[in-house]
């Protein structure tokens, strides 16, 4: 097995935001609050992130602020995928340059490659990146699926150590697992899938949830990690009223709602994504009062 990027649960965090800039106040609050409930991982950057809609020169000085304000408590994981490849590997340097522990790279969305492109694309970034690669599969969002023999392929790379898996397909997961074996770590990429992806040998998750209920994800991905499956599957099935909250809107809306509810930064967003819809809204608020969280 490569070198382990991290175990359990991986928070890809919201980035607040005024209406004009970076909050980094309420970024640096978040990361503590972050840290302080166990969480295994920060990802910055991501979709979660809104990397889409904020401009490259911003999310290196985003990421170079995590990684100081983070100061080697936890890994840091810097999302720098585009469609564009070039655009891809200057942001990877840039995330390199400012210390991150490693990147998270999604497929080219629009475009829509084929195998062999996807190949090239992220060979291209792993022999430029100086820090280990998670593939990001999520055909959802992107219209490409990574198939697991490409994945195979890839995993032959010794920069490239993980990928996080978002297709949402058990049938995907065990195959990448069967293919792959110890030469990559899986991550899910599905909240609602978290448990279920690690007894199928899941390394952890990279999660929208634990923006919100740090403490409880961390306790359902170390009951988990411990073989304790029955505490794992409880926690699952307790959170996912929450989780379904979470993705009632297009991620990351409900997620930057929850997360200045409970007082980090404001609920800015930049378009095309616009403020939750009333009725979804109390949902959410609904269930996190369930959690006891006062919003």
């Amino acid at each position: 097995m490569k070198n382990t990027i991290f175990k359990g649960m991986a928070t890809a965090i919201v980035t607040p935001m005024t209406e004009n800039a970076i909050d980094y106040e309420a970024l640096g609050r978040f990361i503590d609050f972050q840290i302080e409930s166990g969480i295994n991982a920060i990802v910055v950057m991501g979709t979660t992130g809104e990397n889409a809609t904020i401009e490259p020169e911003d999310q290196k000085e985003v990421i170079r602020y995590t990684v100081d304000r983070v100061a080697k408590r936890v890994p840091v994981i810097a999302g720098t995928g585009t469609n564009n490849t070039e655009h891809v590997l200057s942001n990877t340097r840039n995330a390199c340059e400012v210390g991150a522990d490693a990147v998270l790279v999604v497929t080219p969305y629009y475009n829509k490659a084929t195998q062999n492109g996807l190949i090239q694309h992220f060979t291209a970034v792993a022999d430029v990146s100086t820090v280990p690669v998670i593939l990001y599969n999520v055909p959802g969002r992107t219209g490409c699926n990574l198939q697991p023999k490409t994945v195979a392929k890839l995993a032959e790379h010794p920069n490239i150590v993980a990928i996080k898996e978002a297709t949402g397909n058990m049938a995907q997961m065990v195959e990448l697992r069967a293919l792959c074996g110890d030469k990559l770590d899986i991550y899910s990429g599905e909240d609602a899938l978290t448990v279920p992806m690690m007894a199928m040998g899941a390394a952890g998750t990279i999660s929208v949830l634990s923006n919100v209920v740090p403490k409880e994800s961390v306790a359902m991905t170390d009951a988990a990690q411990a073989g304790d499956f029955a505490t794992a599957a409880a926690w699952q099935c307790k959170l996912l009223p929450l989780i379904n909250a979470l993705f009632s809107e297009v991620n990351p809306i409900p997620a930057k709602a929850a997360v200045a509810a409970m007082g980090f930064g404001e609920e800015h967003l930049r378009l095309p994504l616009t403020p939750m819809e009333p009725e979804t809204r109390e949902k959410l608020y609904t269930e996190m009062r369930k959690l006891g969280i006062e919003v």
